[in-house]
Protein backbone atom coordinates (compact mmCIF):
# COMPACT_ATOMS: atom_id res chain seq x y z
CA UNK A 1 0.00 0.00 0.00
CA UNK A 2 0.88 3.35 -0.32
CA UNK A 3 0.23 7.31 0.16
CA UNK A 4 1.62 10.38 -1.21
CA UNK A 5 4.20 9.92 1.35
CA UNK A 6 4.88 6.75 2.12
CA UNK A 7 4.97 3.23 0.52
CA UNK A 8 4.67 0.12 3.03
CA UNK A 9 4.64 -3.71 2.13
CA UNK A 10 4.62 -7.04 4.29
CA UNK A 11 5.21 -10.57 4.03
CA UNK A 12 5.39 -13.71 6.06
CA UNK A 13 6.35 -17.42 5.41
CA UNK A 14 6.10 -20.33 8.10
CA UNK A 15 9.23 -22.16 8.94
CA UNK A 16 9.73 -25.69 6.65
CA UNK A 17 6.75 -26.87 4.89
CA UNK A 18 4.13 -25.64 7.48
CA UNK A 19 0.76 -24.12 6.13
CA UNK A 20 0.40 -21.43 9.52
CA UNK A 21 3.38 -20.17 12.28
CA UNK A 22 3.72 -17.57 15.47
CA UNK A 23 4.18 -14.53 13.98
CA UNK A 24 1.59 -12.22 12.81
CA UNK A 25 2.04 -8.34 11.22
CA UNK A 26 -0.13 -5.14 10.24
CA UNK A 27 0.39 -1.92 8.70
CA UNK A 28 -2.23 0.93 8.66
CA UNK A 29 -2.26 4.19 8.16
CA UNK A 30 -4.78 6.10 10.68
CA UNK A 31 -5.14 9.93 10.44
CA UNK A 32 -2.06 11.48 10.32
CA UNK A 33 -0.02 8.11 11.54
CA UNK A 34 1.07 5.37 9.76
CA UNK A 35 1.64 2.26 12.43
CA UNK A 36 3.65 -0.77 11.39
CA UNK A 37 3.59 -3.51 13.84
CA UNK A 38 5.15 -7.23 13.87
CA UNK A 39 5.09 -9.62 16.69
CA UNK A 40 6.51 -13.31 17.03
CA UNK A 41 4.78 -15.56 19.08
CA UNK A 42 6.98 -17.73 21.05
CA UNK A 43 7.10 -21.16 19.82
CA UNK A 44 7.44 -22.67 23.63
CA UNK A 45 4.77 -21.40 24.52
CA UNK A 46 1.12 -22.99 24.10
CA UNK A 47 -0.65 -20.33 22.79
CA UNK A 48 2.33 -17.50 21.14
CA UNK A 49 0.66 -18.01 17.86
CA UNK A 50 -2.60 -16.20 19.79
CA UNK A 51 -0.93 -13.70 21.80
CA UNK A 52 0.94 -12.13 18.33
CA UNK A 53 -2.09 -11.83 16.81
CA UNK A 54 -3.59 -10.11 19.68
CA UNK A 55 -0.99 -7.70 20.27
CA UNK A 56 -0.97 -6.81 17.41
CA UNK A 57 -4.60 -6.16 16.88
CA UNK A 58 -5.15 -4.49 20.26
CA UNK A 59 -2.26 -2.00 19.58
CA UNK A 60 -3.28 -1.45 16.26
CA UNK A 61 -7.33 -0.73 17.54
CA UNK A 62 -5.82 1.51 20.27
CA UNK A 63 -4.37 3.50 18.09
CA UNK A 64 -7.62 4.06 16.13
CA UNK A 65 -9.44 5.22 19.20
CA UNK A 66 -6.05 7.63 20.96
CA UNK A 67 -7.05 10.15 23.21
CA UNK A 68 -6.02 12.85 20.98
CA UNK A 69 -3.96 14.71 24.20
CA UNK A 70 -2.11 11.54 24.43
CA UNK A 71 1.73 11.82 22.89
CA UNK A 72 3.06 9.22 20.83
CA UNK A 73 5.27 7.74 23.55
CA UNK A 74 2.20 7.82 26.33
CA UNK A 75 0.12 5.92 23.83
CA UNK A 76 2.89 2.90 23.24
CA UNK A 77 4.17 2.73 26.23
CA UNK A 78 0.25 2.63 28.25
CA UNK A 79 -1.19 0.17 25.08
CA UNK A 80 2.11 -2.40 25.79
CA UNK A 81 1.76 -2.30 29.35
CA UNK A 82 -2.26 -3.15 28.81
CA UNK A 83 -1.65 -6.05 26.13
CA UNK A 84 0.39 -7.13 28.56
CA UNK A 85 -1.25 -7.53 31.50
CA UNK A 86 -4.31 -8.87 29.61
CA UNK A 87 -2.47 -11.67 28.48
CA UNK A 88 -0.17 -12.21 31.59
CA UNK A 89 -3.53 -12.31 33.98
CA UNK A 90 -5.42 -14.92 31.33
CA UNK A 91 -2.31 -17.07 31.22
CA UNK A 92 -2.63 -17.42 35.25
CA UNK A 93 -6.26 -17.96 34.93
CA UNK A 94 -6.37 -20.66 32.25
CA UNK A 95 -3.05 -22.29 32.60
CA UNK A 96 -1.31 -21.70 35.70
CA UNK A 97 1.73 -20.37 33.62
CA UNK A 98 2.64 -17.72 31.02
CA UNK A 99 1.77 -19.29 27.85
CA UNK A 100 0.26 -16.06 25.78
CA UNK A 101 3.66 -14.79 25.26
CA UNK A 102 5.14 -13.02 21.93
CA UNK A 103 7.92 -10.48 21.46
CA UNK A 104 6.78 -6.92 19.45
CA UNK A 105 8.23 -4.39 18.00
CA UNK A 106 6.21 -1.52 16.43
CA UNK A 107 6.99 2.05 14.81
CA UNK A 108 4.59 4.80 14.42
CA UNK A 109 5.80 7.33 12.08
CA UNK A 110 3.50 11.02 11.81
CA UNK A 111 5.55 13.47 9.44
CA UNK A 112 8.90 13.28 9.83
CA UNK A 113 8.92 11.53 12.93
CA UNK A 114 9.43 8.39 13.55
CA UNK A 115 8.74 6.71 17.02
CA UNK A 116 9.18 3.32 18.00
CA UNK A 117 9.70 0.74 20.91
CA UNK A 118 10.17 -3.29 21.10
CA UNK A 119 9.83 -5.54 23.82
CA UNK A 120 11.78 -8.80 23.30
CA UNK A 121 14.16 -9.73 19.84
CA UNK A 122 12.22 -8.76 16.79
CA UNK A 123 14.25 -5.82 15.47
CA UNK A 124 13.32 -2.41 13.51
CA UNK A 125 15.96 -0.84 11.58
CA UNK A 126 16.79 1.89 9.76
CA UNK A 127 18.17 1.91 5.91
CA UNK A 128 19.99 5.70 4.86
CA UNK A 129 22.88 6.13 2.75
CA UNK A 130 23.41 2.95 1.79
CA UNK A 131 23.67 1.96 5.34
CA UNK A 132 21.86 -0.36 8.26
CA UNK A 133 21.39 0.99 11.45
CA UNK A 134 19.76 -1.52 13.86
CA UNK A 135 17.08 1.14 16.73
CA UNK A 136 15.78 -1.47 18.31
CA UNK A 137 16.90 -3.36 21.54
CA UNK A 138 17.42 -7.38 21.97
CA UNK A 139 15.71 -8.24 25.06
CA UNK A 140 17.95 -11.43 25.36
CA UNK A 141 20.53 -12.93 27.11
CA UNK A 142 24.40 -11.97 26.20
CA UNK A 143 26.00 -15.39 27.49
CA UNK A 144 27.21 -17.39 24.86
CA UNK A 145 24.87 -20.84 23.76
CA UNK A 146 22.09 -18.67 25.45
CA UNK A 147 21.55 -15.77 22.75
CA UNK A 148 17.70 -16.89 21.96
CA UNK A 149 16.81 -16.84 25.42
CA UNK A 150 14.30 -13.88 25.79
CA UNK A 151 14.96 -11.60 29.10
CA UNK A 152 11.60 -9.64 28.27
CA UNK A 153 8.49 -10.74 26.45
CA UNK A 154 4.89 -9.72 26.28
CA UNK A 155 2.89 -11.35 28.56
CA UNK A 156 5.76 -13.76 29.92
CA UNK A 157 5.59 -11.66 33.48
CA UNK A 158 3.33 -9.22 35.21
CA UNK A 159 5.24 -6.08 34.30
CA UNK A 160 7.08 -4.97 30.82
CA UNK A 161 9.56 -2.15 30.43
CA UNK A 162 9.57 -1.91 26.59
CA UNK A 163 12.65 0.04 24.85
CA UNK A 164 11.14 2.58 23.42
CA UNK A 165 13.10 5.38 20.49
CA UNK A 166 12.44 8.19 18.71
CA UNK A 167 13.81 9.30 15.12
CA UNK A 168 13.69 11.64 12.14
CA UNK A 169 13.07 10.14 8.98
CA UNK A 170 13.77 11.47 5.32
CA UNK A 171 13.41 10.97 1.53
CA UNK A 172 14.56 8.08 0.74
CA UNK A 173 14.92 6.32 4.01
CA UNK A 174 13.51 2.38 4.92
CA UNK A 175 12.47 1.22 7.97
CA UNK A 176 12.31 -2.53 8.03
CA UNK A 177 10.88 -4.61 11.41
CA UNK A 178 11.48 -8.33 11.28
CA UNK A 179 11.25 -11.51 13.31
CA UNK A 180 14.42 -12.85 14.13
CA UNK A 181 13.87 -15.75 11.84
CA UNK A 182 15.07 -13.26 9.10
CA UNK A 183 17.79 -11.92 10.75
CA UNK A 184 19.06 -15.65 11.34
CA UNK A 185 19.34 -15.83 7.95
CA UNK A 186 20.54 -12.45 6.53
CA UNK A 187 23.27 -10.81 8.50
CA UNK A 188 23.51 -7.33 8.25
CA UNK A 189 24.80 -7.41 4.77
CA UNK A 190 22.67 -9.32 3.13
CA UNK A 191 20.33 -7.30 4.65
CA UNK A 192 21.18 -3.85 3.51
CA UNK A 193 22.23 -5.65 0.23
CA UNK A 194 18.22 -6.50 -0.17
CA UNK A 195 17.40 -3.32 1.41
CA UNK A 196 18.54 -1.63 -1.64
CA UNK A 197 16.04 -3.70 -4.03
CA UNK A 198 13.00 -3.35 -2.61
CA UNK A 199 10.24 -4.71 -0.43
CA UNK A 200 9.32 -7.38 2.14
CA UNK A 201 8.55 -9.97 -0.53
CA UNK A 202 11.75 -9.64 -1.25
CA UNK A 203 13.57 -9.48 1.87
CA UNK A 204 11.78 -13.18 2.71
CA UNK A 205 12.06 -14.59 0.14
CA UNK A 206 15.51 -14.08 -0.76
CA UNK A 207 16.29 -15.50 3.39
CA UNK A 208 13.95 -18.98 1.97
CA UNK A 209 15.99 -19.34 -1.12
CA UNK A 210 19.05 -19.06 1.35
CA UNK A 211 17.62 -22.51 3.37
CA UNK A 212 16.24 -23.86 -0.13
CA UNK A 213 12.95 -23.05 0.78
CA UNK A 214 12.71 -24.73 4.42
CA UNK A 215 13.20 -22.11 6.37
CA UNK A 216 14.24 -22.89 9.99
CA UNK A 217 12.26 -20.23 12.03
CA UNK A 218 9.10 -18.76 11.47
CA UNK A 219 9.74 -15.29 9.19
CA UNK A 220 8.20 -12.19 8.74
CA UNK A 221 8.95 -8.39 6.83
CA UNK A 222 7.24 -5.51 6.86
CA UNK A 223 8.86 -2.28 5.07
CA UNK A 224 8.00 1.32 5.05
CA UNK A 225 9.93 3.81 2.56
CA UNK A 226 9.45 7.11 2.79
CA UNK A 227 8.91 8.55 -0.73
CA UNK A 228 9.06 12.09 0.35
CA UNK A 229 9.46 14.53 2.72
CA UNK A 230 6.36 15.24 4.55
CA UNK A 231 5.78 18.72 4.02
CA UNK A 232 4.12 19.80 7.12
CA UNK A 233 6.56 18.93 8.78
CA UNK A 234 9.26 20.17 6.95
CA UNK A 235 7.57 23.56 7.54
CA UNK A 236 7.14 22.64 11.19
CA UNK A 237 10.82 22.53 11.56
CA UNK A 238 12.16 25.46 9.45
CA UNK A 239 14.08 27.66 12.12
CA UNK A 240 12.46 31.25 10.98
CA UNK A 241 12.25 34.30 13.23
CA UNK A 242 8.63 35.14 15.15
CA UNK A 243 8.72 39.17 15.27
CA UNK A 244 7.30 40.58 18.23
CA UNK A 245 6.09 43.95 16.79
CA UNK A 246 5.37 44.86 13.27
CA UNK A 247 5.98 48.63 11.94
CA UNK A 248 4.55 50.86 9.24
CA UNK A 249 6.79 50.49 6.45
CA UNK A 250 8.78 47.88 7.52
CA UNK A 251 10.27 45.80 4.44
CA UNK A 252 9.97 42.32 5.09
CA UNK A 253 11.36 40.21 2.19
CA UNK A 254 11.07 42.66 -0.07
CA UNK A 255 7.08 42.83 1.17
CA UNK A 256 6.95 46.45 2.02
CA UNK A 257 4.29 46.46 5.23
CA UNK A 258 1.48 49.84 4.59
CA UNK A 259 -1.35 48.96 7.24
CA UNK A 260 -2.58 46.15 9.64
CA UNK A 261 -6.32 44.66 8.37
CA UNK A 262 -6.76 43.28 11.74
CA UNK A 263 -6.97 44.56 15.63
CA UNK A 264 -4.30 41.72 16.24
CA UNK A 265 -1.81 43.60 13.88
CA UNK A 266 -0.70 40.13 12.92
CA UNK A 267 -2.58 40.87 9.23
CA UNK A 268 -1.32 43.70 7.29
CA UNK A 269 -1.75 44.69 3.82
CA UNK A 270 1.43 44.78 1.70
CA UNK A 271 2.96 45.98 -1.77
CA UNK A 272 6.04 44.46 -3.18
CA UNK A 273 6.92 45.62 -6.77
CA UNK A 274 4.10 46.69 -8.22
CA UNK A 275 1.50 44.20 -6.38
CA UNK A 276 -0.46 44.44 -2.97
CA UNK A 277 -0.61 41.34 -1.09
CA UNK A 278 -1.48 39.81 2.38
CA UNK A 279 0.74 38.74 4.51
CA UNK A 280 -0.26 36.54 8.13
CA UNK A 281 2.55 36.52 10.67
CA UNK A 282 2.15 33.51 13.23
CA UNK A 283 1.26 35.14 16.42
CA UNK A 284 4.22 36.22 18.83
CA UNK A 285 3.20 33.46 21.50
CA UNK A 286 4.16 30.86 18.89
CA UNK A 287 7.47 31.13 19.57
CA UNK A 288 7.40 29.33 22.65
CA UNK A 289 3.82 28.15 22.48
CA UNK A 290 4.36 24.61 20.62
CA UNK A 291 0.63 24.39 20.04
CA UNK A 292 0.39 27.94 18.79
CA UNK A 293 2.90 27.16 16.59
CA UNK A 294 1.18 24.03 15.12
CA UNK A 295 -2.16 26.03 14.42
CA UNK A 296 -0.39 28.12 12.63
CA UNK A 297 2.10 25.94 11.34
CA UNK A 298 -1.26 24.08 9.99
CA UNK A 299 -2.73 27.05 8.84
CA UNK A 300 -0.73 28.01 6.57
CA UNK A 301 -0.23 25.15 5.35
CA UNK A 302 -3.88 24.62 4.44
CA UNK A 303 -3.97 27.75 2.89
CA UNK A 304 -1.40 26.94 0.52
CA UNK A 305 -2.28 23.08 -0.50
CA UNK A 306 -5.97 24.04 -0.15
CA UNK A 307 -6.72 25.64 -4.08
CA UNK A 308 -9.71 26.51 -5.30
CA UNK A 309 -12.31 29.38 -6.40
CA UNK A 310 -13.83 30.15 -3.30
CA UNK A 311 -10.09 30.22 -1.74
CA UNK A 312 -7.83 33.64 -2.08
CA UNK A 313 -4.89 32.19 -3.25
CA UNK A 314 -1.75 31.67 -0.97
CA UNK A 315 1.88 30.85 -0.89
CA UNK A 316 4.61 30.06 1.00
CA UNK A 317 7.89 31.86 -0.12
CA UNK A 318 10.95 29.48 -0.31
CA UNK A 319 13.11 31.88 0.77
CA UNK A 320 10.98 33.66 3.59
CA UNK A 321 13.27 35.05 6.82
CA UNK A 322 9.94 35.22 9.10
CA UNK A 323 7.36 33.19 10.13
CA UNK A 324 4.78 34.44 7.70
CA UNK A 325 2.54 33.42 4.47
CA UNK A 326 1.54 35.21 1.72
CA UNK A 327 -2.56 35.78 0.10
CA UNK A 328 -4.04 37.33 -2.47
CA UNK A 329 -5.97 40.74 -1.91
CA UNK A 330 -9.56 40.19 -2.59
CA UNK A 331 -10.62 44.03 -3.49
CA UNK A 332 -14.19 43.87 -1.83
CA UNK A 333 -15.36 43.78 1.84
CA UNK A 334 -16.85 41.06 4.46
CA UNK A 335 -20.34 39.64 4.09
CA UNK A 336 -20.72 41.04 7.89
CA UNK A 337 -19.99 44.71 6.55
CA UNK A 338 -21.90 44.07 3.63
CA UNK A 339 -24.88 43.82 5.57
CA UNK A 340 -24.80 46.81 7.80
CA UNK A 341 -25.45 49.14 4.72
CA UNK A 342 -27.24 46.72 2.10
CA UNK A 343 -29.22 43.22 1.69
CA UNK A 344 -28.35 40.14 0.03
CA UNK A 345 -31.03 39.58 -2.50
CA UNK A 346 -32.87 35.85 -2.58
CA UNK A 347 -30.37 35.23 -6.04
CA UNK A 348 -27.53 36.45 -4.26
CA UNK A 349 -28.49 34.13 -0.83
CA UNK A 350 -28.65 31.33 -3.11
CA UNK A 351 -25.49 31.67 -4.81
CA UNK A 352 -23.96 32.18 -1.01
CA UNK A 353 -25.12 29.14 0.24
CA UNK A 354 -24.38 26.98 -3.00
CA UNK A 355 -20.25 28.42 -2.61
CA UNK A 356 -20.15 27.26 1.14
CA UNK A 357 -22.10 23.83 0.12
CA UNK A 358 -19.36 23.52 -2.79
CA UNK A 359 -16.45 24.65 -0.38
CA UNK A 360 -17.87 22.18 2.06
CA UNK A 361 -17.64 19.50 -0.10
CA UNK A 362 -13.88 20.25 -0.79
CA UNK A 363 -12.61 20.24 2.58
CA UNK A 364 -14.32 17.05 2.56
CA UNK A 365 -12.55 14.74 0.63
CA UNK A 366 -9.74 16.16 2.86
CA UNK A 367 -11.84 15.11 5.66
CA UNK A 368 -11.67 18.63 6.60
CA UNK A 369 -14.48 21.29 7.84
CA UNK A 370 -14.01 24.90 8.09
CA UNK A 371 -15.41 25.04 11.41
CA UNK A 372 -16.16 28.89 11.40
CA UNK A 373 -18.65 29.97 8.74
CA UNK A 374 -20.34 33.49 9.42
CA UNK A 375 -20.74 36.35 7.69
CA UNK A 376 -17.30 37.83 8.57
CA UNK A 377 -15.56 34.96 7.32
CA UNK A 378 -17.09 35.48 3.56
CA UNK A 379 -15.35 38.22 1.24
CA UNK A 380 -18.14 39.63 -1.16
CA UNK A 381 -17.33 41.94 -4.30
CA UNK A 382 -18.58 42.37 -7.71
CA UNK A 383 -16.57 40.26 -10.84
CA UNK A 384 -16.88 42.57 -14.43
CA UNK A 385 -20.26 41.55 -14.88
CA UNK A 386 -21.66 43.38 -11.86
CA UNK A 387 -22.62 39.90 -10.03
CA UNK A 388 -21.43 39.31 -6.46
CA UNK A 389 -18.87 36.91 -6.00
CA UNK A 390 -17.74 35.13 -2.72
CA UNK A 391 -14.42 34.33 -1.23
CA UNK A 392 -14.55 31.66 2.10
CA UNK A 393 -11.54 33.77 4.21
CA UNK A 394 -9.99 32.05 7.72
CA UNK A 395 -7.75 29.24 7.30
CA UNK A 396 -7.03 29.05 11.05
CA UNK A 397 -10.41 27.78 12.05
CA UNK A 398 -10.07 24.52 9.01
CA UNK A 399 -10.32 21.57 11.45
CA UNK A 400 -10.60 17.34 11.10
CA UNK A 401 -13.99 16.33 10.67
CA UNK A 402 -15.65 14.67 13.30
CA UNK A 403 -12.87 16.18 15.69
CA UNK A 404 -14.19 16.63 19.42
CA UNK A 405 -11.23 19.31 20.83
CA UNK A 406 -11.50 21.53 17.88
CA UNK A 407 -11.98 25.16 19.89
CA UNK A 408 -13.50 26.41 16.46
CA UNK A 409 -16.30 28.32 15.74
CA UNK A 410 -18.82 31.38 16.81
CA UNK A 411 -20.90 31.08 19.52
CA UNK A 412 -23.79 31.63 17.67
CA UNK A 413 -23.08 29.58 14.83
CA UNK A 414 -22.39 26.73 17.11
CA UNK A 415 -25.42 23.95 16.56
CA UNK A 416 -26.96 23.17 20.02
CA UNK A 417 -24.97 19.82 20.27
CA UNK A 418 -21.55 21.51 20.01
CA UNK A 419 -22.10 22.79 23.20
CA UNK A 420 -22.77 19.54 24.44
CA UNK A 421 -19.19 18.50 23.43
CA UNK A 422 -20.23 16.70 20.63
CA UNK A 423 -17.94 16.25 17.40
CA UNK A 424 -17.84 18.79 14.34
CA UNK A 425 -19.42 17.05 11.76
CA UNK A 426 -21.30 17.81 8.10
CA UNK A 427 -24.57 18.39 10.08
CA UNK A 428 -23.24 20.96 12.28
CA UNK A 429 -21.32 22.81 9.61
CA UNK A 430 -24.84 23.02 7.84
CA UNK A 431 -26.64 24.32 10.47
CA UNK A 432 -23.41 27.23 10.56
CA UNK A 433 -24.23 27.60 6.91
CA UNK A 434 -27.78 28.01 7.73
CA UNK A 435 -27.73 30.58 10.54
CA UNK A 436 -25.15 32.22 8.29
CA UNK A 437 -28.09 32.42 5.63
CA UNK A 438 -30.84 33.19 8.15
CA UNK A 439 -28.50 36.46 9.18
CA UNK A 440 -28.05 37.51 5.84
CA UNK A 441 -31.90 37.35 4.77
CA UNK A 442 -32.97 38.81 7.74
CA UNK A 443 -30.42 40.40 9.95
CA UNK A 444 -31.06 38.68 12.88
CA UNK A 445 -29.82 35.45 14.54
CA UNK A 446 -32.38 32.69 14.18
CA UNK A 447 -32.06 31.90 18.26
CA UNK A 448 -30.98 35.17 18.76
CA UNK A 449 -26.88 36.21 19.72
CA UNK A 450 -25.15 33.86 21.82
CA UNK A 451 -21.95 35.44 23.57
CA UNK A 452 -19.00 33.77 24.72
CA UNK A 453 -18.56 31.18 27.94
CA UNK A 454 -22.83 31.59 27.90
CA UNK A 455 -24.81 28.71 28.20
CA UNK A 456 -27.57 29.06 25.59
CA UNK A 457 -31.09 27.35 25.77
CA UNK A 458 -32.67 27.06 22.19
CA UNK A 459 -36.26 28.21 22.15
CA UNK A 460 -38.29 27.47 18.37
CA UNK A 461 -37.20 30.14 15.74
CA UNK A 462 -39.44 31.72 13.60
CA UNK A 463 -39.35 31.55 10.22
CA UNK A 464 -37.12 33.78 8.27
CA UNK A 465 -40.17 35.10 6.11
CA UNK A 466 -41.67 36.40 9.09
CA UNK A 467 -38.67 39.42 8.50
CA UNK A 468 -38.04 39.05 5.03
CA UNK A 469 -41.62 38.61 3.19
CA UNK A 470 -39.34 38.07 -0.16
CA UNK A 471 -38.45 34.50 1.13
CA UNK A 472 -40.41 32.12 -0.53
CA UNK A 473 -42.12 28.89 1.24
CA UNK A 474 -39.23 26.32 -0.31
CA UNK A 475 -36.43 28.85 0.97
CA UNK A 476 -38.00 29.26 4.25
CA UNK A 477 -37.93 25.31 4.42
CA UNK A 478 -34.58 24.84 3.63
CA UNK A 479 -33.21 27.16 5.80
CA UNK A 480 -35.76 26.08 9.19
CA UNK A 481 -34.49 22.43 8.12
CA UNK A 482 -30.57 22.95 8.22
CA UNK A 483 -31.08 25.15 11.41
CA UNK A 484 -33.28 22.90 13.22
CA UNK A 485 -32.34 22.36 17.31
CA UNK A 486 -32.71 18.73 16.95
CA UNK A 487 -30.11 17.52 14.35
CA UNK A 488 -32.13 14.43 13.83
CA UNK A 489 -34.73 16.82 11.36
CA UNK A 490 -31.41 18.49 9.77
CA UNK A 491 -29.79 17.97 7.00
CA UNK A 492 -27.20 14.99 7.53
CA UNK A 493 -24.73 15.74 4.38
CA UNK A 494 -24.22 18.52 2.62
CA UNK A 495 -25.30 16.61 -0.79
CA UNK A 496 -28.61 16.76 0.69
CA UNK A 497 -28.97 20.75 1.55
CA UNK A 498 -27.32 21.10 -2.29
CA UNK A 499 -30.23 18.87 -4.14
CA UNK A 500 -33.17 20.65 -2.14
CA UNK A 501 -31.52 24.63 -2.78
CA UNK A 502 -31.42 23.36 -6.99
CA UNK A 503 -34.84 21.85 -6.93
CA UNK A 504 -36.83 23.93 -5.19
CA UNK A 505 -40.10 22.43 -6.34
CA UNK A 506 -38.55 19.15 -4.69
CA UNK A 507 -38.65 20.43 -1.05
CA UNK A 508 -41.12 19.85 1.25
CA UNK A 509 -42.72 22.02 3.98
CA UNK A 510 -40.39 22.24 7.39
CA UNK A 511 -42.68 22.09 10.58
CA UNK A 512 -40.74 21.32 13.87
CA UNK A 513 -41.79 18.69 16.18
CA UNK A 514 -45.11 18.59 17.71
CA UNK A 515 -46.68 21.41 15.07
CA UNK A 516 -49.83 21.60 15.90
CA UNK A 517 -52.06 19.93 12.85
CA UNK A 518 -53.15 23.49 11.43
CA UNK A 519 -49.86 23.95 10.82
CA UNK A 520 -48.57 21.20 9.26
CA UNK A 521 -52.09 20.50 6.96
CA UNK A 522 -54.56 23.05 7.08
CA UNK A 523 -56.87 20.80 4.91
CA UNK A 524 -56.76 18.03 7.11
CA UNK A 525 -57.16 19.90 10.07
CA UNK A 526 -60.24 21.54 8.46
CA UNK A 527 -61.70 18.25 6.97
CA UNK A 528 -61.48 16.67 10.42
CA UNK A 529 -63.27 19.48 11.95
CA UNK A 530 -65.93 19.82 9.46
CA UNK A 531 -66.62 15.68 10.14
CA UNK A 532 -66.50 16.58 14.15
CA UNK A 533 -68.98 19.62 13.74
CA UNK A 534 -71.43 17.69 11.68
CA UNK A 535 -71.35 14.50 13.91
CA UNK A 536 -72.25 16.93 16.94
CA UNK A 537 -74.81 18.23 14.81
CA UNK A 538 -76.76 15.00 14.39
CA UNK A 539 -76.00 13.74 18.27
CA UNK A 540 -77.58 17.35 19.21
CA UNK A 541 -80.92 17.38 16.64
CA UNK A 542 -81.02 13.27 17.44
CA UNK A 543 -80.74 14.83 21.15
CA UNK A 544 -83.41 17.16 20.79
CA UNK A 545 -86.06 14.92 18.88
CA UNK A 546 -85.84 11.76 20.91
Amino acid sequence: MASNTLKFSGFSLSKRKELTGDDFYDVKTIGDLTVAIVCDGVGSAVEGAAAAKRTTQHLMNNFKIRPKSWSIEKSLRSFIESINSILYQESQINYEASELVTTLTIVVIQGNRLYGANVGDSRVYLYRDYKLNQLSFDHAMDEPGYENVLTQAIGISENVEPYYFENIVQKDDKILLCSDGLYNVLNDEDLAKNMQLGNAHTLVKKASKLENDNLPDDTTAVVVEILKADEYSTLRHQKLEIPQSLKKNQVIDGYQLIKPLIQNERTWLVHKKTKDYVLKFAPYEALDDESQLDLFVKEAWNAKRLKADFFPKAVIPKTRTMRYYVMQLFNGEDLDHYLTHKQLTIDDSVELVATLLKMSQFLLRYDLVHGDIKPSNIMIAKDDEENLEFKIIDYGSITEIFSTNTKAGTPSFLAPERFLGEAISETTELYAIGVTLYFSLTGKYPYGEIEPFQNPSFKEAKKPSTYNKNIPDWLDSVIMRSIAIDKEQRYSHYSEMHYELTHPEKVKPYFIKNAPLIEKSPLVFYKRAFMIMTFINFALIYLLLK
